[in-house]
């Protein structure tokens, strides 16, 4: 979504004349792609109210202006995970003081003019700036004039301003206008063109990808997707004389025509449930699969139970996951 950026660090500004000297990232959370954090929405690239990503994919919004980094669940965020500088520079503006609260339909007019929350600003020289948006209030560490280094923390994900899910909006500003730290100088309408900005020992965790499994486990009974948001999902594990068994998972970056299928195998590996979805109606940012099993008479055996979660795309797999518990008295 639009988060309000421009307000905050100038992008209606006139563009200044291009400059030659490039720009390297650090990745601006401290966590690890694909394990503590993922990769939620990209820079759309595309004018018309339709969604282009750098690969001609569909992985963001229309005129999302940045990347989203998201956390797995709130559990994480109220733990705290750090915002760095993604370069050496100068602190040019910051905001604070911005509620950290899901934004609701009810919510939604009254703050976005201040979408990108509290966040911070770095001027890097040469026309680049990058903007660090929805930290957590209170968490700001340094203030407009302060020279900061690469890898310095400047602040906590959050969930403030115009925010769904706890995440760190990072765009990159060259001469006054976002740019695609994927696809850097990428030909109008190319898929795939342009220059990665990031250090190189970064790219391979940021390789392009459409969909990815955020979370997973089993629980004793029913699961909501405000749960496993909450981080609350699976926290009691099941035993063997739990009322039910079931495997859940949560998925992000699905695409319309997905197939998910969620088996349950027993501790002799026959299936014990199986939930097959029907092919999604459209693109979804994340969606939820469980499937279980009532506690059978006597209890469940003891025994190593797993799951997988399985995504059929265009007739071919796209996502495999597997997980267990032990289940014991």
């Amino acid at each position: 979504m639009r988060v309000g950026l421009s307000s905050l660090v100038g992008l209606t500004l006139l563009a200044l004349p291009a400059q030659a000297q490039e720009i390297t990232l650090r990745l601006p959370v401290a966590c690890e792609i694909g394990r503590t954090c993922f990769l939620q929405k990209y820079l759309d690239h595309d004018p018309s109210p339709v969604m282009r990503d750098y690969q001609c994919g569909a992985v963001g919004e229309d005129g999302h202006d940045g990347t989203d980094i998201r956390l797995p669940s709130m559990v994480e965020q109220r733990a705290g995970v750090d915002v760095v500088a993604a370069a050496d520079g100068k602190v040019a503006n910051t905001r604070e003081g911005v509620p950290d609260a899901f934004v609701t339909e009810q919510t939604r007019d009254k703050i976005s003019q201040i979408g990108c929350g509290n966040a911070v600003v770095i001027d890097h020289g040469n026309g680049w700036r990058t903007a660090y948006c929805h930290m957590a209030k209170g968490s700001l560490t340094v203030r407009s004039g302060r020279e900061v280094k690469a890898g310095e923390k400047i602040g906590q994900i959050g969930l403030s301003g115009l925010t769904e899910f706890p995440h760190l909006h990072f765009t990159v500003i060259k001469d006054g206008k976002p740019v695609d730290p994927f696809a850097y100088g990428a030909p109008e309408k190319s898929c795939g063109g342009g220059k990665s900005l990031w250090e190189a020992s970064l790219q391979p965790a940021l390789a392009y990808q459409t969909g990815t499994v955020l979370n997973k486990g089993f629980a004793p009974g029913p699961v909501t997707m405000a749960a496993i948001e909450a981080g609350t999902a699976g926290q009691e594990p099941p035993t063997t004389r739990s009322p039910a068994l079931v495997a859940f998972v949560r998925a992000i970056g699905l695409k319309g025509g997905d197939v998910q299928t969620l088996t349950l195998f027993d501790p002799d590996g026959k299936p014990l449930a199986q939930n097959k979805a029907p092919p999604l109606d459209r693109d979804k940012a994340q969606w939820m699969a469980f499937s279980g099993v009532k506690q059978p008479e006597g209890g469940f055996r003891p025994g190593l139970y797993r799951a997988i979660y399985r995504v059929e795309r265009d007739g071919r797999p796209a996502i495999e996951q597997a997980f267990g518990i032990n289940l014991r008295p």
